[in-house]
């Protein structure tokens, strides 16, 4: 009898003990209702004007329809807002400009095609082109200071990159590139770090057609109260959807298809207050992927992103699903991802943060739960703090990743469960958990783990065997 109330004790302990290491998961989530209910709804007038009334005509290539669109949401946005409708149709067109208190609304069976002619984007507009301050090619759509706006209907927008415009700028074969073609490394990405390291004035780092820095798809910039509902987005130039400095923002029901470079699906920016659900995302890069600027310029502002909600949403290919960093030297913090499916041998990673000592910044308080994996090409969870060290920069910025907390996550194959990559004192990566957790066919049964402490796996099955860091 002894000996059974003795197990019986130990039993006790153990999970007492098990269930006081674990995260308190439900308690963090309650802080992303709080952030949910703080974002601003948009809310137009009933007042709606179509384009074709301004002169857009549809399979019109050599007409491109920018002006009429425009005009449309101009008058619209001067007449107290509404709808902007695009019709049925395929309509081409240069860059468009988003107005307050307008929303344009592409019907189904609409499609907005983007010409993919330099000169129609260019005098440029100022951006930022991968965390770093400057006027470059003007965004397919862009905002700039506006207030309770909105991309909606069930139509598309077609940013016509492939390999024989945008793509091959990037400067590699795999996208067309070909010896004479414009190049972003002969180009102006060596020249625009270059401005942000030697701190030159932003009104000086003025980008041409020949630097070959390609434009985003949605760029909104200083912007708050956003709406993006339901529309496919395909063939972005680069960047997919790039809200800067914007607050209270929702990306609802949008499916992207971009397989082309740099080709992120959702890069908030210095922004907050953020919901982004029900999305597709299938990508040549990051699916989504949060970040607040890069090295000097990052750190220049020091706006973090923070308050990113993600939930119901589905990842196929991408480098990770979702992602901080690695342009993130205005830090990060407070990130919520739940109810999430990804799957495809072309996803690299599942939860994703990388940075390094040229960016700086703290990076905390990452949430997530209820996570479904069929597949990654490599790690359920990748924490780098050695990305690109090829860079040439100030490396004196130690980046701090702290509180990362995985909860209900599983998966069904991948290279490795864990892999984080720190710096020679542990001290920069700390307090990491993942909480009752299952990672099958996982080649490399032991987690990659260096320079990070407080790492505990609570209830983790790698393979069918308790996880050990």
């Amino acid at each position: 009898m002894r000996k059974i109330f003795a197990l019986l004790f130990v039993a006790l302990v153990y999970s007492t003990t098990s269930f006081a290491q674990a995260f308190d998961m439900k308690k963090a989530f309650k802080e992303a209702d709080k952030i949910e209910k703080a974002i601003k709804r948009t809310k137009f007038p009933k007042r709606t004007l179509s384009i074709v009334d301004f002169g857009a005509k549809p399979e019109q290539q050599d007409e491109p329809c920018h002006e009429a669109i425009n005009q449309a949401i101009t008058e619209c946005s001067l007449a107290g807002g509404g709808t902007v409708i695009v019709p049925k149709g395929t309509f081409y067109t240069g860059p468009i400009t988003i107005k307050s208190n307008v929303n344009l609304h592409i019907s189904e069976g609409a499609t907005l095609k983007f010409l993919p002619e330099q000169s129609l984007y260019f005098p440029g507009v100022l951006t930022r082109w991968e965390g770093v301050d400057c006027y470059n090619a003007r965004p397919l759509i862009y905002a700039y200071g506006e207030t309770n706006i909105a991309i909606t209907g069930k139509g598309t927008i077609d940013g016509m990159g492939s390999d024989t415009n945008w793509w091959y700028m990037k400067g590699r074969e795999k996208y067309g590139w070909k010896p004479g073609l414009l190049n972003q490394e002969e180009g102006g990405r060596d020249k625009l770090l270059m401005y942000a390291e030697t701190s030159t004035p932003i009104y000086k780092r003025v980008m041409t057609p020949e630097d070959a820095l390609r434009p985003q798809t949605i760029n909104f910039y200083n912007c708050n109260t956003i709406l993006i509902e339901d529309v496919e987005i395909i063939n972005s130039p680069f960047w997919v959807i790039h809200p800067m400095f914007c607050e209270s923002m929702i990306v609802r029901g949008v499916t992207i298809f971009n397989r082309g470079p740099n080709g992120d699906g959702c890069d908030p920016e210095s922004s907050k207050n953020i919901l982004i659900e029900d999305c597709l995302f299938d990508v040549g890069d990051d699916c989504i992927a949060i970040k607040s600027g890069r090295n000097m310029d990052g750190r220049k502002w020091n706006v973090p992103s923070e308050n990113i909600i993600v939930r119901n949403c589905r990842m196929k290919n991408g480098h990770g699903g979702v992602v901080v960093g690695s342009e993130i030297s205005g830090g990060y913090r407070n990130l919520f991802v739940e109810n999430c499916e990804m799957d495809s041998p072309l996803l690299d990673r599942v939860i994703r943060i990388k940075t390094s000592n040229c960016r700086g910044g703290l990076i905390e308080n990452i949430y997530a739960r209820n996570i479904k994996v069929g597949e990654c090409k490599e790690a359920v969870l990748r924490i780098n703090l050695q990305y690109e060290n090829r860079e040439k920069c100030d490396r004196s910025f130690n980046p701090t990743v702290r509180n990362v907390h995985l909860e209900n996550v599983t998966s069904e194959k991948s290279q490795y469960g864990v892999v984080i990559i720190g710096l020679d004192d542990d001290k920069y990566v700390d307090n990491i958990t993942i909480d009752n957790s299952t990672f099958n066919n996982v080649k490399n049964q032991e987690n990659k783990i260096s320079g990070a402490r407080n790492v505990k796996f609570n209830n983790l099955k790698i393979n069918n065997i308790e996880a050990t860091k």
